[in-house]
């Protein structure tokens, strides 16, 4: 496909102007900066109890992560992104070099691990079990113009039908701007000029908190805890609200996607690496539960919807799980009886799949917030920072915040 692929795409669409986000380099606005490196990453594998943080803030301070991503480095694609991505027509110094190095490593067990790159955790001070992580995205930026997007075998929505043939199958994608819009594209053809085009809708598949106990959880189904949720709402300006499992949280990233379809049906998304600004706040139990009533999994905000989730091996027991959450929302934040909570969400809400490709599926429900704009509700109050919050800001294998060390175009 390197005909058609990222080099032909270059010159047509200046593809090349797009700056490379290596570590180090570009625009770092958070607080504090955590690059992937051997030290900062799990590799298939989530963070737990025991796991020691790579970095502490205080609830309301940002952090900048770059993450990468699992295309491009995996085994079937031969362990080597320079390699890989040259034969869709990319310049070996627009591949990552944490991607290189991250490739090259043994952090990861192929037999028995996920394939997602996680970075973190970070401990959030004053985060205890009962309380939840408010996880708010505030910028996601692409570190290349180009991505993948993967079928194998025994894996995605059509098992034993696609892929046709003995291999996995990895579409290369590249990105191009139109009018400001960035898009990515595909051929009609293997082998054709890539006219088919989609807009990008950037956001981390994987986000999280660490679970209790010795164990860490496999990087794929997601759960409680967040992880793998591929709730593709998650984009810049939005919340996500986890239930704190351990002290600190222990919170982590991952997965980075450009563009993902509700259902993720081929088995991945445009997976793509970005550089990520999230802001960490904790709302004590007390508070939280005055906002939302008992929280027991993932809930995501938008500057639209409450989106409260369920999850299950078996799809129709995710919905359930689901509409059951959304019933404990509605009474929770707004007092709602059931019977009325029940007919408003079979008239007014829709119920969406996240994804059915991560073992556990997931479902999702939007719930207008403007539908209660009569009805009285209590915000969720963050914990008010520490007193050294203010403090010189920390980066992890990275120049100080705010730093700027040059684009790599």
């Amino acid at each position: 496909m390197v005909e058609g692929g990222f080099d032909r795409l270059s010159h047509r669409a200046g593809t090349r102007a797009f700056p490379i986000l290596q570590p180090h380099t570009g625009p770092i606005p958070g607080d504090h900066y955590v690059a992937a490196t051997l030290d900062t990453v799990l590799w298939g594998r989530l963070p737990c109890a025991t796991d020691a943080a790579v970095l502490e803030v205080a609830s309301g301070e940002s952090v900048t992560f770059d993450t990468v991503s699992h295309e491009g480095i995996l085994d079937d694609q031969g362990k080597d992104p320079r390699a890989f991505f040259a034969g869709h027509g990319v310049p070996a110094d627009q591949v990552l070099d944490d991607a290189v190095e991250i490739a090259a490593s043994a952090l990861r067990d192929p037999s028995a691990d996920g394939p997602h790159v996680v970075v973190g955790p970070v401990h959030v001070r004053g985060a205890h079990p009962g309380d939840l992580l408010k996880i708010t995205v505030e910028t996601l930026v692409p570190r290349v113009p180009y991505g993948v997007i993967s079928n194998r075998h025994g894996k995605g929505a059509l098992v034993g039908e696609l892929p046709r043939g003995e291999h996995n199958v990895s579409v290369f994608s590249a990105v191009v701007e139109r009018d400001g819009i960035r898009y990515g594209t595909l051929p009609v053809v293997e082998g054709a000029e890539p006219i088919v085009s989609y807009p990008l809708a950037p956001f981390l598949g994987t986000m999280g908190v660490a679970v209790a106990g010795e164990e860490r959880p496999h990087s794929v189904p997601p759960g409680t805890h967040g992880g793998n949720i591929d709730i593709n709402l998650l984009v810049e300006g939005t919340t996500l609200f986890l239930p704190v499992q351990v002290e600190g949280a222990l919170a982590y990233v991952g997965d980075p996607h450009f563009a993902q379809g509700d259902g993720e049906v081929a088995l991945t998304a445009l997976e793509a690496s970005l550089r990520a600004t999230l802001r960490f706040e904790v709302i004590p139990a007390d508070a939280a539960r005055a906002a939302f009533g008992e929280v027991t999994g993932p809930l995501v905000r938008t500057p639209d919807y409450l989106v409260p989730t369920g999850m299950d091996p078996d799809l129709d027991a995710a919905m359930r799980a689901c509409v059951r959450s959304s019933l404990a929302l509605l009474g929770g934040r707004w007092g709602m009886d059931e019977h009325l909570a029940y007919a408003y969400l079979s008239a007014a809400t829709d119920f969406d799949i996240s994804q059915v490709v991560d073992i556990v599926s997931g479902v999702h429900a939007r719930i207008r917030e403007a539908d209660f704009a009569e009805v009285a509700a209590v915000e969720p109050m963050p914990l008010a920072s520490a007193p050294d919050a203010a403090a010189e800001p920390e980066s992890v294998d990275g120049p100080a915040p705010h730093e700027e060390e040059g684009d790599v175009a």
